[in-house]
């Protein structure tokens, strides 16, 4: 299985979209020091949290979706889902 994921910057609040088949993996490399497998994420200095996955049962379909969610009419799609999600988040406690 693999995934495609989009991440957050708490720091500076840019998205990531990529793809993988180990999700719990990848969110540590997003998030360790260092450039190794972070060619974009390592310019921000995070931490980066996952906002948004889907499962797809191949690499070439995760790609495929990775792909269009970094279109412009992908990236329109993900604005709307994100605040439609954010809208059913319950309120954080006081």
């Amino acid at each position: 299985m693999y995934w495609t994921y989009v991440i957050k910057s708490q720091s500076t609040g840019k998205l990531y979209k990529g793809h993988t088949n180990d999700l719990n993996r990848r969110m540590k490399e997003h998030n360790e020091p260092g450039e190794d497998k972070r060619k974009y994420t390592h310019k921000d200095p995070g931490p980066w949290e996952l906002v948004y996955s889907e499962k797809y049962p191949s690499r070439a379909k995760a790609m495929k979706r990775e792909k269009y969610l970094k279109s412009g009419t992908g990236r329109e799609w993900l604005k709307k889902k994100l605040e439609e999600l954010s809208l059913q988040s319950p309120p954080a406690a006081d």
